[in-house]
């Protein structure tokens, strides 16, 4: 039997406390914000653990900038609420895939292999890390190691999610240890 919390997406990822009441300041990691975070929804908690609860229930979400402020039952102080710090949010998947045939789910690229255009192994996508500049693929090399590759079509020239695999034409030095 395969556990369901496997398969759950990332939607958000916990920023800091706000406020004496335990609301949570949340950077949003994902297209349906309005869905992943209303009211009775339950998120699984990724990375991070309040007192052993491993799920938490939204009350209330609203806008701060391009982040939510999010209230949820089982947080009601600051201090709680501040050891999520750095915690992901998940939930089971929508049933809907990406409209755009260049836009991915995370989960599709984590474990596709990657490769240069003549098929020499680079190594494996671990993680896609979203940050202010835009996405970076984390890819274990196979000799060991990690590298970030910035998921821009001028590096990334073929997603091939069905084949399990990604094409690369990196820029000069980008692989080199």
């Amino acid at each position: 039997m395969t556990d369901a919390a496997s398969d759950d997406r990332v939607v958000g990822r916990v920023v800091k406390a706000h406020g004496l009441r335990g609301e949570l300041v949340v950077e949003p990691r994902t297209d349906h914000v309005d869905a992943r975070f209303t009211p009775g929804v339950v998120l699984s908690v990724r990375g991070r653990r309040v007192s052993g609860a491993g799920q938490l229930t939204v009350i209330a979400a609203r806008r701060h900038g391009e982040r939510l402020l999010v209230t949820v039952e089982e947080i009601t102080d600051r201090d709680t609420a501040e050891a999520l710090r750095t915690a992901e949010l998940t939930a089971p998947p929508l049933a809907e895939e990406p409209d755009d045939p260049d836009e991915f789910h995370d989960h599709q690229l984590e474990g596709l292999a990657v490769v240069l255009a003549d098929d020499t192994p680079v190594g494996t996508v671990t993680d896609v890390l979203h940050g202010a500049g835009g996405e970076l693929l984390a890819v274990r090399r196979p000799e060991g190691g990690e590298v970030l590759i910035p998921f821009v079509a001028a590096i990334v020239t073929q997603v091939d999610v069905p084949g399990g695999r990604l094409v690369l034409d990196p820029p000069e030095g980008l692989l080199e240890d």
